[in-house]
């Protein structure tokens, strides 16, 4: 599931835009495709009605999710027959489609996964679905510009969308999850009780701000990673083969090994340890600023990076999962995991002129410093969180 909900992301941004790049698409064009993108900040909107409705004979859960998947295959084979020299808007007409069926099934795997698992295997089952995700969008940007040396772009939707059969597979032969609890009966209760149930609970506010304040400055960091490198001299190659390739791995395993260690430490005390390495690891980056050119130092700060960075990711997803309630679990994570991409796309907006303001030692020891609010806040919600 995590696989299918990685896939189609990168297909709308960097493999779309090389495509439209290589057919002499204007740059201010392709811009403004980023646009496409906003179903996935505003499915929110939409999530409390998959809460409401069952679609299909499959159950609450897997029939919303079929369906998007078909409407995503369906999505993606249109996307490929458009022609982005021609018209423009066809295409981004093709591509909203894709995000947005894209965005369905993003609610439905999160309700999917929160509703099958219990508290304890939320730590292990979410690095799981981290690493298919990022698996996804490994094939579908990696694999996809790859393949473009020897396939044509509409061939290539094309087969990605017969891969993403494997998601209608997994539907077909996954269990519908148990749920013990009374569904929304009415819209009202399907969009307004969410969010005064959530509302109604103690520290619901911190834990808003918790989520907002717990990876800004690994945010802000890695927004700037690549302009750093090229700064001190690394080519686009050693980037591509370090950064890229031997980080991904890196991440891979950091989530696997989060997963494992959240099983036997929790989620609370997993939050802290994993909180203070993503500082520290972002401290390397202020080390390597002051070293200077070293492939070998590099190749350290960027593993232990990724490692800490995944670790963190696994249990930040696993935390938000299971603040919700199972009555309202679409509309309540699809506004908790939207708020988790406000300092990605907002908050690290300002990261260049940080950079270009302090140098890049003293940015990146500001990045280390600014996640101290968050683990401060962590210790505020201790009650609430030991409990997982």
């Amino acid at each position: 599931m995590g696989f299918s909900s990685g896939l189609p992301l990168l297909l709308t941004s960097s493999v779309l835009q090389a495509w439209m790049q290589q057919e002499g698409v204007d740059l201010t064009t392709i811009g403004l495709f980023a646009l496409v993108g906003l179903p996935y900040t505003l499915k929110f909107f939409w999530a409390p009605f998959l809460d409401r409705y069952q679609l299909g004979r499959l159950g609450r859960r897997r029939g919303w999710l079929l369906w998007a998947q078909i409407g995503l295959i369906l999505a993606l084979v249109g996307l490929g027959f458009t022609k982005p020299a021609v018209s423009p808007i066809n295409v981004a007409g093709a591509a909203l489609l894709v995000t947005f069926f894209s965005a369905v099934q993003d609610i439905v795997i999160d309700a999917y996964r929160r509703e099958i698992l219990t508290d304890h295997e939320l730590g292990l089952g979410s690095a799981l679905y981290v690493n298919g995700y990022r698996l996804g969008m490994l094939l579908a940007s990696g694999g996809g510009l790859i393949l473009a040396d020897y396939l044509s772009f509409p061939q290539i939707y094309e087969l990605m969308a017969l891969i993403m059969l494997v998601g209608v597979i997994t539907t077909l032969l996954a269990p519908e999850p148990k749920t013990f609890i009374d569904t929304p009966r009415t819209i009202r209760e399907a969009i307004v009780d969410p969010f005064l149930e959530y509302f109604q609970r103690q520290n619901a506010v911190l834990i808003l701000f918790f989520i907002l304040f717990y990876k800004i400055g690994d945010a802000m960091a890695s927004h700037m990673t690549i302009p750093f490198y090229l700064d001190l001299g690394y080519s686009t190659t050693e980037i591509g083969m370090i950064a890229k390739g031997f980080g991904f791995g890196a991440t891979v395993c950091g989530s696997l090994l989060g997963g494992i260690l959240m099983l036997r430490m929790g989620i609370y005390r997993s939050l802290w340890l994993f909180g203070i390495l993503q500082a520290v690891s972002t401290v390397g980056f202020a080390v390597l600023g002051s070293y200077g050119y070293s492939l070998l130092g590099l190749a350290l700060v960027i593993a232990f990076e990724n490692l800490t960075g995944g670790m963190g990711t696994a249990a930040y997803v696993a935390f938000m999962a299971s603040l919700t309630n199972k009555k309202f679990t679409a509309t309540q994570y699809a506004l908790l995991s939207s708020l988790m991409g406000i300092p990605r796309a907002i908050i690290a907006a300002p990261a260049g002129f940080f950079a270009k303001s302090f140098g890049w030692v003293s940015f990146f020891s500001f990045c280390a410093l600014i996640a101290i609010p968050g683990l401060l806040l962590l210790r505020h919600l201790r009650p609430k969180l030991l409990k997982i």
